[in-house]
């Protein structure tokens, strides 16, 4: 389970936000997670990137939110 910072962050990167803004601790977890990876953009620089799996995370977590607001709306 991911926490709500590491959710924001899977969100930030998956909208090409800076990395420097990234918390880093949040960025490892995902990395062990398997949800991003980095990609090298030179000697000394890198930038993280949403992989398959961290797709399906977000879409996942956008459809249960999708399906809550619709039965939501059905209530009304």
């Amino acid at each position: 389970m991911l926490s709500h910072h590491e959710f924001a962050t899977l969100v930030l990167v998956n909208g090409s936000s800076d990395p420097t803004e990234l918390d880093r601790a949040d960025i490892e977890t995902l990395l062990a997670r398997q949800l991003v990876t980095l990609e090298r953009l030179g000697p000394n620089r890198s930038r993280p990137q949403v992989t398959i799996q961290g797709y399906v995370v977000l879409k996942a977590l956008d459809r249960v939110r999708a399906q809550d607001y619709r039965a939501h709306a059905a209530c009304r």
